[in-house]
This record gives structure tokens, sequence and C-alpha cells, in this order.
């Protein structure tokens, strides 16, 4: 087998990351079979000899370094130098040399005293363990000969047993037991024995063997040995690969390689020679290939070949950086310098040559990479690809572009009719759609001129087309359901009426100034209730359905929504998923029943379209995170297993190549199901176990109980046992890391016992078993992946480049096929990837990983018998991205903007490549528990890591800093560290402090006492919070700086000095005389204005409801008369809302009427229990204020002046929709109730009985987008710059606790045509609603002089808005810079027009509807 392990062209430029630094991991032993020295590791100090830094056996030449099979120390086998169980000993005088657990809780102890000259060898034995009968049997091992010697000196009451042992007994003390043995031979070199207690004979063994103890040698003995230089180098070598191939400093390498050294003088010292030694360091005919060293030159010409390897050993030992060109030559010379350096002693070169290297292997290392058309001198050679060209929007094929223009799209038919509609039916469109078809397109567009519904469908199909379609009064539901047909009066000529439904035929488009024809149908409804229109199309007998289901036209926002209600199943396959969870019993029994299920369910799956394939994917990944039960009371052969499995994949395969629009969702299932295969695959699972363990002799315990697990229903926990077991042996029978194994990877000892044939012991291996285990259980782990796991690296390339096996009873007679018609050179990059997979520098692994994805992905779009086969391959390489960029996330510690970015890159194109659909690369999904783990297990996590990584690099790039000051107020208090604001937000602290707050939503009160908040979390700048701080001169930043934050978090309970500006804060620790002089600073803040704040209690004024032109301060609060006061003095082009409402006094009023005396009695009760400060009383204060009822005069003087402006009245859809209202009015009521302001008022002691609440009612306007403007830039208090945000939706996102960041801009007043944008929005998420009627708080306690009310109250719209994921790579706000300006400069006209309006800086909330701005409430900027 030929280990390469470099790959560079010319010796200028050796000192790169291509060279190989591991080989595979899969050697057969279970030991990775390391190609190269790592010189670094156990390297001489500065001044020790050439020799000693060169310890190759490989030439570094031309294009690769090589090492053969037979070398002398390029490729080491694990040496077992004392095949018992050997208890290390250190140098100390005494030190403990070992420590067991034994059966039953015993534990033995055993130390060892190191001898100076003249002195004993002490070995003191102790057992927590009483009895009279207990005996050590034990003996002496003299000069390595593994028989007994029975020491001359015993101690007391040792007799002989049968001159085979010594028996001494033990010394008693209360739960313990003693024993010391004094060794006074020289030539004993270890120590064995037993424990016995003979009463019982009972007797404690090491694991079925002897204790040996190495006893340390005499350094007497020592001086007079040496060992050759060479060993010493490989021994140290080893040293570093059982240890994990750590870095070590200069001083830990000088240690490594004395203790290395001092290691092969003891083995000299008992009696190894050094023939020896080397043949079990090395190979032993390895001493014959050496000999080929005189032709390398004459003493003073140092080949170039030797240079390059010196050069090599230099840059690995520097921790292999990148070197520039110039860097690389000087290295190169530096080499040269050390070697001459060697010369000069008197070494000879054919010595040099003998430590370092080895002949006969530049042929062969040019002769091999004359194939190779990757590889350059740093990395793989990418080829240049398009990344635009795995971008897809849609899930149908893009239309090919010939020639890249700067030219805009021309614009296909439909769009086209969608213009002309759009100029022709002006702003009343409702909602708007365009469906691609394969390579045609549907448009549904719907709007609403003068209170009818139009709908208009248009399509570019040239063949003859009918619409099938039906009106419902039910969201998704046709009335056929409930033998109602559309009425005649809707229906366009030509329909025919059929049984429940209509069809019509679509119709050449009037609109004749279009250069290309379309089809098209116009639906016109003039009654009300109908909230959508189902339809499916018909051409040429067939049907066409959106992704298999019906279409659906809804009547107002159309919108992606996130599943709310979880219990009726909308948004769902339901009857898919019933089926499934009717099934879940019967798939319990194994993983056969389970995966047989699902190929039964494919079929049914595609019928429902790709909801039908989430569902399959939902309860395939609960089963793959062992959410469901993989085993109950059934036992299933390995094979029908995988058979099962097998089966499964195919069918997959088959949907996959069939469907393209399921891939991405096909491939995410495929991810959570193993291979499986027919035949003997499965089979294998049952018969390697019993090679194991005939071949080890471990037919008894842990291994043939798991025997029986696999035997009855294997399952993927058996990958992750084997390993287990695996990394138990390495770990020279460590049991813990056999149990961490397990448990990292979920297996606890529950699960174990849990399985039909649990799993009651652990293992308890013999070290003489342990090569043999190694190996066997390294080959057993392919059989069980070839199985379980298909997305395995290591098992899907071998499944694609094939493999052949014929003996030593693992995959006996297995011969896998390579897959025909791979790529050029394809064999090669994934041999690179194998040799890569475990580098601590990724950049190289990252690079072949992703040239692999892009070289295979034409073949995933093409039929082909093994494309699973590819598919597991593809999702191995996408995981493997994923670990790759974990590993190398250190790395990026010191990185710079643009690395950071490159990785980016890199795992951006690493998304593209895995889903089919890319609008997951501009969401951010927090939706629920399972959406989230599955985000965290794929490629879009990397991604996440990355960008947060990027965050203060880009900042202080931009020399941002790392603050944002939302609320720049310089204070003095003391540090508190809290995990949430909301938390703390109802207590009051007892001095001034500043708190620490890791989570800041956005919508929570500051706590009585706060000085000052600091925080990583990133509410808006204009969220509630924020206001609040700045109303309250309060100190409010963000940091960025994680170093930052940790050193402010170590100084919790101190007091600090915070001094911000616009864009830092600068902190200090203020001691001594300062800490009275700044709690007088303190002092002089808080007294403000709060003693000035008073109320007036409001009176009713004998109306229920009043119109905008009565609003005064008598009947109304200061949000309702600002609104009414803009009404027609603000320009046309600024819309105002409708408002009405229910002034003053009103809801006491309604407390006092008569059918309302129940609740009045329970509110005066919860009142009382309030006044007793039992705080839980406010919870029921609002539940009770909840069943009031309204009378009859409300009801009235509400709808008349609801009517009488213009306004809908929600009763006449019915009586349903006006209790909807009601509720919504008291909700407004009960908020006087909320804990936040009820704290609020009470800290600034207003009376809060005399807090009155007025109700503003307003028809809300469906909005495109939501603003807050604050006409006085809030965070550097510059009065000509307007600072605003906005966001997606109505702007509850904006104030309230969503998370991410709205878009945020300034502009100056003298120049509104340029805003500035100073961010862009990450909401993942935003609000819509249907058209209806929001019901706005409107107290007598807002905007009071000194005290900051707003936002304390509820404002409660009639109908629940949906939440919605939000696409920004489609929202012209982000992508068209036009529209942007546009947009942006009339909210800040708006602003300025406002401002000057009132006379003072204003804090405005508004939005925008197809361009219009509608301003919704005004009031002073604080």
């Amino acid at each position: 087998m030929s280990n390469s392990i470099g790959r560079n062209v010319l010796h200028q430029s050796l000192l790169c990351s291509t060279v190989f630094e591991h080989q595979s991991n899969r050697h057969s032993s279970g030991i990775p079979a390391n190609s190269l020295f790592q010189a670094v590791s156990i390297n001489q100090p500065a001044g020790a000899s050439a020799a000693r830094k060169s310890p190759l056996s490989t030439k570094f030449y031309g294009t690769s370094l090589n090492a053969r099979p037979k070398m002398a120390m390029g490729r080491h086998r694990p040496v077992l130098i004392t095949p018992r169980a050997v208890l290390a000993v250190d140098s100390a005088s005494e030190q403990l040399a070992g420590k067991f657990n034994l059966e039953g809780n015993v534990e033995l102890q055993i130390t060892v005293g190191a001898p100076t000259p003249g002195s004993l060898t002490q070995v003191n034995i102790e057992i927590s363990y009483s009895s009279n009968s207990l005996l050590l049997h034990w003996g002496a091992i003299r000069d390595k000969k593994e028989k007994w010697v029975l020491p001359s000196r015993q101690p007391d009451g040792t007799k002989n047993y049968k001159n085979r042992a010594l028996r001494t007994p033990f010394v008693s003390s209360a739960s313990k037991s003693f024993v010391k043995i004094e060794i006074d031979d020289p030539a004993i070199v270890a120590v064995e024995f037993l424990i016995l207690d003979e009463a019982q004979n009972k007797w404690f063994k090491n694991n079925g063997a002897n204790f040996h103890v190495k006893l340390p040698i005499r350094e007497e003995l020592i001086q007079n040995v040496s060992v050759p230089e060479d060993l010493v180098q490989t021994q140290a070598y080893l040293r570093w690969e059982r240890k994990g191939k750590q870095i070590y400093t200069p001083e830990q390498e000088k240690e490594e390689y004395e203790a290395a050294r001092t290691e092969l003088l003891e083995e000299i010292v008992r009696g190894t020679s050094v023939e020896d030694l080397r043949a079990k360091l090395t190979n032993k005919n390895d001493r014959q290939e050496i000999k080929e060293s005189s032709s390398h030159g004459t003493k003073n010409a140092i080949p170039d070949d030797l240079v390059q390897i010196q050069s090599y050993i230099r840059w690995e030992r520097a921790g292999k950086p990148n070197y520039s060109a110039d860097q690389q030559l000087r290295e190169f010379e530096e080499a040269r310098k050390e070697l001459q350096s060697e010369l000069e002693k008197g070494i000879s070169l054919d010595e040099i040559w003998k430590k370092i290297t080895k002949g006969e292997i530049q042929t062969k290392v040019s002769d091999q990479l004359k194939t190779k058309k990757y590889f350059r001198t740093e990395r793989i050679q990418r080829k240049q690809r398009d990344f635009m060209q795995i971008l897809n929007k849609h899930v149908a094929e893009p239309t090919e572009k010939k020639n890249i223009s700067v030219e805009p799209k021309a614009l296909t038919p439909v769009e086209l009719f969608v213009g002309a509609t759009e100029e022709q039916e002006g702003d009343s469109i409702l909602n708007k759609k365009i469906y691609k078809l394969a390579d045609k397109e549907l448009l549904v567009l719907v709007h609403k001129p003068g209170g009818k519904t139009k709908i208009h469908l248009a399509t570019d199909f040239k063949e003859p087309l009918i619409l099938h379609w039906a009106l419902s009064k039910k969201a998704g539901e046709w009335l056929m359901y409930g033998l109602q047909a559309p009425p005649p009066s809707v229906l366009p000529a030509g329909s025919v009426l059929l049984s429940g439904s209509v069809e019509t035929t679509f119709t050449t488009s009037s609109l004749a100034d279009l250069p290309y024809q379309v089809q098209s149908i116009e639906i016109e409804i003039e009654e009300e209730g109908y909230v959508g229109m189902p339809f499916v199309l018909q051409s040429g007998g067939n049907w066409i359905k959106n992704k298999g289901s019906d279409f659906y036209v809804d009547f107002s926002y159309e919108s992606k929504q996130v599943q709310q209600d979880f219990g009726d199943g909308k948004g769902t396959a339901k009857a898919l998923l019933e089926k499934i969870a009717g099934l879940e019993i019967e798939a319990q029994k194994s993983f056969m029943h389970r995966f047989n299920i699902a190929a039964d369910l494919i079929q049914e799956a595609k019928e429902a379209g790709e909801l039908g394939f989430a569902g399959i994917l939902v309860w395939m990944r609960f089963m793959a995170t062992r959410q469901l039960i993989w085993n109950k009371n059934y036992n299933v052969k390995p094979r029908e297993i995988s058979k099962a499995q097998d089966r499964l994949t195919d069918l997959l395969q088959n949907v996959y190549i069939s469907n393209p629009e399921y891939r991405e969702i096909v491939r995410m299932i495929l991810s959570t199901v193993g291979r499986g295969g027919e035949g003997d695959v499965g089979q294998r699972i049952r018969d390697e176990i019993l090679v194991i363990q005939r071949n080890n002799n471990c037919k008894g315990g842990m291994m043939e109980e798991w025997h029986q697990k696999l035997h009855n229903n294997t399952s993927p926990d058996d990958v992750i046992i084997c390993q287990a077991l695996i990394d138990y042996i390495k770990s020279d029978f460590d049991i813990s890391a056999y149990w961490k194994t397990l448990n990292d990877n979920g297996i606890t000892k529950e699960r174990l016992l849990s399985y039909d044939r649990a799993i009651h012991s652990e293992p308890n291996f013999r070290r003489d078993q342990k090569d043999g285990l190694l190996r066997d259980l390294g080959n057993y782990m392919r059989t069980l992946k070839a199985v379980h796991s298909g997305a395995d690296l290591e098992s899907a390339i071998t499944n694609c480049l094939g493999y052949r096996s014929e003996g030593q009873g693992f995959m006996v007679g297995v011969q896998i096929n390579p897959i025909p018609n791979l790529p050029s050179g394809f064999p090669e990059l994934l041999q690179f990837v194998s040799e890569h997979v475990e580098d601590r520098n990724v950049e190289a692994l990252l690079e072949g990983l992703l040239e692999a994805r892009q070289e295979i992905r034409p073949l995933l779009c093409k039929h082909n018998d093994r494309l699973k086969d590819l598919l597991f391959l593809d999702i191995a390489l996408e995981s493997s991205v994923r670990t790759a960029i974990e590993k190398g996330y250190e790395e990026l510690n010191e990185a710079g903007p643009e690395k950071i970015m490159y990785f980016v890159s890199l795992i951006l194109e690493n998304l593209a490549l895995s889903l089919d659909d890319n609008e997951d690369l501009i969401y951010c999904l927090k939706v629920d528990i399972f959406t989230e783990e599955m985000i965290r297990a794929g490629s879009a996590a990397a991604l996440s890591l990355l960008l947060n990584r990027l965050d203060p690099v880009l900042r202080k790039t931009a020399s941002l800093g790392s603050w944002q000051v939302i609320s720049p107020v310089e204070v003095f208090g003391y540090v508190a560290v809290v995990d949430e604001l909301l938390a703390v937000q109802d207590k009051s602290y007892d001095r001034p402090t500043i708190l620490l707050a890791r989570r800041v939503k956005g919508e929570e009160e500051i706590p009585d006492g706060t000085v000052a908040v600091l925080t990583a979390d990133m509410p808006d700048v204009l969220s509630h919070v924020s206001v609040r701080a700045r109303n309250c001169k309060v100190c409010f930043a963000t940091c960025f700086d994680p170093n930052i934050l940790a050193d402010l978090q170590s100084n919790e309970g101190k007091m600090l000095h915070l001094k911000p500006t616009s864009a830092d804060i600068a902190y200090s620790v203020v001691e001594g005389s300062e800490l009275q002089d700044s709690s007088s600073a303190n002092l002089k803040e808080e007294d403000g204005p709060s003693s000035s704040v008073t109320l007036v209690k409001k009176q009713f004024a004998g109306r229920y409801a009043i119109t905008s032109d009565e609003f005064t301060g008598e009947l109304v609060g200061a949000k309702s008369r600002n609104i009414a006061y803009l009404k027609g003095k603000v320009p046309s082009w600024i819309g105002i809302p409708t408002s009405v409402a229910l002034p003053f006094g009103v809801f006491e009023k309604v407390l006092s009427d008569n059918i309302n005396q129940a609740v009045a009695e329970k509110l005066q009760i919860l009142k009382q229990k309030l006044g007793e400060e039992d705080h839980s009383a406010l919870r029921e204060i609002r539940e009770t204020v909840l069943q009031m009822k309204a009378p009859n005069q409300l009801v009235q003087e509400l709808k008349t002046k609801m009517k009488s402006s213009g306004m809908p009245w929600p009763g006449d859809e019915g009586e349903q929709r006006w209790e909807q209202a009601w509720m919504a009015i008291k909700k407004v009521w009960a908020s006087k109730w909320n804990e936040r302001a009820f704290f609020s008022t009470r800290r600034v002691k207003l009376d809060h009985e005399y807090l009155c609440m007025a109700v503003l009612v307003q028809e809300i306007i469906n909005a495109d987008y939501a603003f807050v403007i604050h006409t006085t830039n809030p965070s550097s208090g510059d009065s000509s710059e307007i600072y605003a945000e906005v966001v997606k939706g109505l702007g509850e996102t904006l104030v309230g606790a969503y998370p991410g960041r709205a878009l945020s801009f300034v502009c100056k007043k003298n120049d509104l045509k340029y805003p500035r944008v100073l961010g862009y929005p990450s909401k993942p998420i935003g609000l819509f609603i249907r058209r209806s009627i929001i019901f706005r708080s409107d107290s007598n306690g807002e905007d009071l002089e000194g005290y900051a009310g707003a936002g304390l109250y509820d404002s409660v719209p009639m109908d629940e808005a949906e939440k919605v994921v939000l696409d920004y790579s489609s929202d012209r706000l982000i992508t068209d810079g036009h529209f942007q300006q546009s947009i942006l400069s009339s909210i800040a006209r708006a602003g300025c027009e406002i401002e000057e309006l009132f006379g003072s800086a204003q804090d405005i909330e508004g939005v925008v509807r197809d361009g219009k701005i509608y301003v919704v409430q005004t009031r002073p900027q604080m």
C-alpha cells in the first residue's frame, strides 16, 4: 500500500498545506497509518543534531512526498512491548503506578518507590477489602523472561507455593488491607501478582490476567547504555501519535524526546537488544532498503531533494503556515544551511539520507502525479464556475441565458399582462401571485374596486385551457362540499355550471397593447362572504395542479403561513399524517416494519405533493433522533432490515428522478435512512460478529449480549457501540472512554438496557486481545456503516469507487463495482478528500469537498441505476463541510474579514448545492423545536456560525467600534448581571444599578433604580425599551465584543463610571472618594420630575362614541387628538386613517351598568387584594374585565359613529364579528392592569385609580411596510437629521419582542431626496392582517411632562395577524434602489412635514401601502 503524504510541484512552493498531514485513518489495525513523522512533535531543542531534527524515512521530491510500505520510520505499526496490563511508573521517589476498580466496588492502588543508588525498590499494594485470609500471590520477572522467579527478599509470613509463586499475607486495618514488597535484585524488571481470598476461594484479577508492575530502572545501569538516535526519534513519534498528535512547546518537545530515550534505555537494560528494538519499531526488512546512499553526491554537494525534505520538516515544525513565494525560497535556503552545518560536523550525506529518507521514491512519485489534474501548490485546482448557476429561486429549471448583459431582463408575456392590468385597475390590488408551471407561467391577481372582488387569471399556455373552479366561504374549502355552487351572476361568459363547481375556458386577452398574446379569465364577485377561490386547470385531458394540490386564491393578503394552530392540520397533508400516526404502533416493532411502511406510503405522499413528503421527512427525522421507538417485542434478521431500507431508498431515488420539484426534501429524507441493500449486505452483520468472537476468544459478557442484539434487531446504535469499543481499547482499556463515546452520541445505560436483547455488561478484554480486536472491529465497522450509515463519508466513497475483499472473514466475497462514467480525475479528488479529512487546517479540505460536490452535481440530475449511491456521497460531502467548518472555527479568531468572507462563500456554496429552492439562504427560521433541530443539523448552522464571527470583524473594518449606543447617558452604578431583562423588569433596585443583560427582546420595562442596561442582544433603536431608556435618561447600549462584555461581568458588584459617546462607551471602576461624588451625581438625576407628575380623573361625558371632529382633551388622550389634528393639515400624499373613539369614562360607565354588577363586585374584591401587594390579582383583574357585557346603547352609538365616518361596522358581517370587536375593546381596557403599566405608574407615584382609558378606533391599513420616525436622531441628538426604522408588514415586529433588526436609515432635513441606509433588515417574521379594525389604547397617563407613559398599554386588532416568513430576496425595498430611495425619502418627508406642523420633534408611527404613506399616530419625541 502506498501512502502518499504530499503533493508539491516545485521546491520553491513546497511549504504549503498540500502536503498530507494525515494518511487514512482506516488502517486495518484501527490505528491511523501515519505516513510522516511530524518533527514538531518530538523535535530536539535548538542545537541538537540535524539527525534528530529529520526523522523522515521518505523523500520529498518533485510534486510529491511518498512513503513506501516498508520504510524505516515513515510508517509505523503500533508496538506492544509488554503484552499484559502494564502499570506505568514515574521516576519520582514514590509515585502512583496504578489504580483499579475491581468487582464489588473494591479498589486496588499500587505505588512504586524509585530506587536511588544502593537503595531498594519498594512496591506498596493497598486494597479496600478486609479479610484475615487475604493473600498476595506473586512473583518477579527477570531479563524479559516471562517465567516467574521467586526473589530471595520476601515480606514476613511469605510462603513458597509449589515453587511457582510466593504467597504473602496482607495486613488488615479497618476496611483496607496492605502489603509491601522490597526488591534488591537489579535484574528484576517487573513484579506480577494476583490477589486471593483463601477462605472464600475468591481471586481478584486484572481483566482475567495478572497485574503487571514495571519497576523503574536503576540509574547506575542506564548510565552505561546507549541507544541509536533514529530509534529515539521513532519512539518519540509513537508517543506523540499515542497522545493524539498534540502540538508541543519547545520545552515539551525536549521532555518528550528524553522520555522516549528513557523508555528505550529501560528496554535495553531489561535485556532487549537494539536489533530487537529496531525490528519492533520498524519493519525488519527496511534495513536492507536503506543502503542506497552513496550515489547522492559528495560531502559538500547537498542534493535539492534532500533540502526539500528538510524544508518540509521546518515548515511542519512551524505549524504549516501559508508562506509567500519569497518566504518559501528563504525557508529552502535555511534548510540547506542546516544540512551544510551537519556536513561540517563530519556527518556524511549517506548518514543523513539514512536518517531522514530512503530511496526508490522519486520515480514512483513523478509517475503517480502525471495523472493528477486537480492539484496545484497550495491545494486542489478548482474549476472556474459561475456561482449563480447553482442558485434556484424556483424549483422549475431557469431559462438559460447565453450572454450575461447589463440590460434589464425582458418581461414575460404574463408579466406584461400584470403591468397592464395594474395600470388599468389602479391601487386596489389585494393579492398577486405568479405560479411557475414548467416553462409556463400562471398569474392570479385579486383586487377590490368599489367593494367588488375581481379575479384575473392569465397564462402564456398556447394550448386550450379550462379553469375548473368554485368559491369558498371558509379558507381552502370548495363550496361543492356544502352542495352549493357559485351564483350564476359571477359566471364569466361560456361557463358551464357543474355539481358544486364551474368550468370556464380561457380566452385570448382583450388587452390589445400587449406584444404577446396570453389567455385570460376575469371573474367579478359582488356578494360578500367569499374568502377565496380553489381551482385546478385542465389541458388536453390532463389535470394541472399546484405541486399535487389544488390552487387556492386568497381574497386577502397572500402569504407563506407559519403554522399557528397545530391542532386542525392546516398547512399539512393531514390525511397522510393521520395514517402515519395510526401505523406508528406497527412501525415500532422494528426498522423493517418502519421502512416498509414508509415505502408503502411514498405513492400517497407523492399524490399529496410537497406537504406529503414533508410529513414523511418529519416522521423519519423523529426516528433518526430517537424520538420514536426503534424496536419493540419483535425479532428481525439484519438482512430483512437492509432489504426494507433498500426498497425505501430505491423508491425515493425514483421520486428524485421523476419529480424534480421534490428533490430537496427527498434528499433530506435519504439523510435520515441508511443505504441498505439486497442479498447478504445485512446478513454480514450477523455473521461477522461471530468472526470477531471466534478470532479473539471473547464469546461471553458484553460481546455475547451485543451479539444477541445484532442477531435479532440491529440498528444505527450499533455503529456507535462499535466505535465506543474501539475507543475503549485504544485508550488502554479505560472504561470511561467507552461511556464517553456512547453518551456523546445519545446512548445511555438506560438505552442499552431498553433493547429487547438488553446489554447489561461493560466490555472487559485482555491486553493480548488488543491488536486483534482493533483489527476486526475496524473491519466490522465498515459492514455496519454499509447498512446503517449510507451518508458516512468513507462508506459513501467506497460505494462510488468500488471495493472487493476475499478474505479475513469480513466483507468476504463482497464486490462493489465503481460507478461508471464518473468525471475525469474524480477518484483522485475523492482520495484527496479522504486523506485530508482529519486536517486541522481545513481550507484545502473545504475546497476539495466542494469541488467534489460540484463535479457530481450534473450526475444528480440524470437517470442512473446508481443514483442513490451518488446522492449518499453528496450528502456525506455536505455533512463533512459542516464538520470541517466547526473544526476550523477557532482558526478564524484572528482572521481578517477577507478570510472569513471566503469561508462564508464556501458555506454559501455548500448550502446552495444542497437546496433546489435556495430561498433558505436568506431565511432565518426560528419557528419551533423541530425546525431549529433541522437547521442545527444542516448547512445553515455552519453559515450562521460564520456570520456571527464576521459581525465584529466587519464592525472593526468599518471603524464602527464595539458598541451601538441607543441612549447615550453618562452614569455611575453598581454592576449586576442578569440572564434576561424581562425577568427583572418588575424589580426595584435600592442603589443605582448597571444591568448586564444577556437577552433584551424590546418590549420590556426598565427596572426602578436602573441607570444603565448593557446587552449583547440587538433590540431596534426605536423599540419600546429603547424609547423608554431615552425617556427615562437610562444609558442603553449593545456591545458586540464578547471580551468587553466578559470584562464588564468580571466587575459584578463594583461601581463603574460609564461615559458614552454616540458610538462608544468608556468605562472605569470607581474607587475611594469618587464613590461619594458619583452617588451624589446619580441622586441629582433621580430626584427628577416624578414628584410633579399628576393625573386628573376623567368623567363620563354622556357619550359612548365620538367622531374625530369631537376629540378634545376632556374626552380622549393625546394619541387621538394628535391624529385628528393632522386631518386636513398634512399634504394629500400623506394618508390619515379615519378614526372614532370611545371616550374617557366609558369603561367606568359600562362597569356600573346593571348587566355587569357581578363583574363590578368581583373587581372590587380583586382591587383590595391588589392593595395588599398580592400582584397575582393583576392577571385576575384582566380576566374579569373580559367578562363584561356591552350595553345596547354603546353598541348603537359606536355603530352610528363608525358608519357615519365611512368605516365598516363589524356587526354587518355577523354577530360573531361584533363579539370579536367587543373582545378587542375589553382587552384594551384590561391592559390598564398589565404588570408593566401598573409598576411603572407606581414608581412615579401616579394614582392608578385616576388613570382613564379612551379607545381610539381605526380601520387597519393592510401595510406593505411599517415605520417609526424620530425627527431628531435619538442616538446622536442631531436635530438636523431624521432617524427611522422600517419593517415588512405591521409595526408590531418593530416595537415588540420580535427577533432580528429593522431596516434603519437617516436623512438630513436639508437633503430629503437622499436617505442613507444604516442597516438592512434581518427580521425573519412579518405580521400581515386582513381588512380589519384596530382598537388603540389612549390613556390620560401617556405623554405626560416628565413621565414616559407611551407604549405601556395595548392596542388590539379585531383579527389576529398572520405570521409570515419573510423573503427579502424578492423585496423591492432591498433589491430595487430607485424604489428604496423613493419610499425612504417619502417617509423622511412625512416626518419633516409633521414636525413642522407641531413645531417640535416628533415620534411618528405609520405604514406604506402601494407606495403611499399613511401616518397612524404621532406624539412628542422624548
